[in-house]
């Protein structure tokens, strides 16, 4: 095979059709899961696998037939994932499992899964975490918590891998809009990605792919991705303090509520 080969978890979803598109557009190969693909037309050079990466036998059995058909791998991204959006006073047990299960146990399962191909191809894994990830957002407990234990793991899995001559990088962005006419949450508060109602400068899926896929050229180990992001990243590295009560205003304004 000449085509680099990229996997993508939440491949169907807008941000993973976005990159999908970006990475076709120079000659990859794209392999897409995702765990509902009937609604998904593949484009040439785009494959797609229908899994549910929580369970762990289907997530096994993809990633065999995937390393079968393309036994090198030189870029896995972890897009898939859920948000949850409420106070934690309201937030169940069994949601905020949820929440980990697919933002942080199914990516860090893919990626042992991928761990040799991706080190036999000194390729580079991509984690899609959010702003989220390295500050607080509001009535984003699990949510916040799940991206922060992403970034956590995978930033030490940058130093493990770095003398395999892999590279391990992280894309942040802020409110990417990929499910606004579908933002109903479930009555956990869980809902899709891109979903949230309370956001603030919204990216089109496509814009934020463009800026990550920047970022992964430039092998930046952080990419904040979008205005507001680049912002949050700096501003709460400067003063958490401050970041925090901004966060608050911004949020509580765009809720019609009183900041805490």
């Amino acid at each position: 095979m000449s085509a680099r080969v990229a996997v993508i978890s939440g491949g169907a979803g807008g941000l993973g059709q976005a990159l999908s598109a970006g990475l076709r557009a120079e000659g990859w190969q794209v392999v897409l899961l995702d765990r509902d693909i009937t609604g998904l037309t593949t484009k040439p050079n785009e494959e797609a696998v229908a899994c549910d990466l929580t369970d762990a036998d289907q997530l096994g059995s993809a990633c065999t037939g995937i390393l079968t058909r393309y036994p090198r791998i030189d870029l896995v991204i972890y897009n898939a994932g859920i948000t949850q959006i409420g106070p934690f006073s309201a937030l169940t047990q069994a949601a905020h499992r949820k929440v980990f299960e697919i933002n942080y146990f199914a990516a860090t399962a893919m990626a042992r899964q991928f761990l040799e191909p991706v080190r036999e191809s000194h390729g580079t894994h991509l984690a899609i975490s959010s702003v989220a990830g390295f500050s607080p957002l509001y009535h984003r407990t699990a949510y916040a918590g799940s991206k922060h234990a992403l970034e956590g793991f995978f930033k030490s899995l940058r130093s493990e891998e770095a003398p395999h001559g892999v590279r391990v990088q992280i894309a942040a962005p802020s409110f990417v809009a990929t499910n606004l006419d579908r933002a109903e949450p479930q009555a956990d508060g869980i809902s899709r990605p891109g979903a949230a109602t309370d956001g603030v400068d919204y990216m089109t899926p496509e814009a934020a792919a463009q800026v990550m896929l920047a970022g992964l050229k430039r092998s930046r180990p952080m990419i904040p991705v979008g205005r507001v992001a680049r912002l949050a990243w700096w501003l709460n590295r400067a003063s958490p303090r401050l970041f925090q009560r901004v966060m608050e205003h911004r949020i509580a304004k765009d809720r019609n509520q009183d900041p805490p």
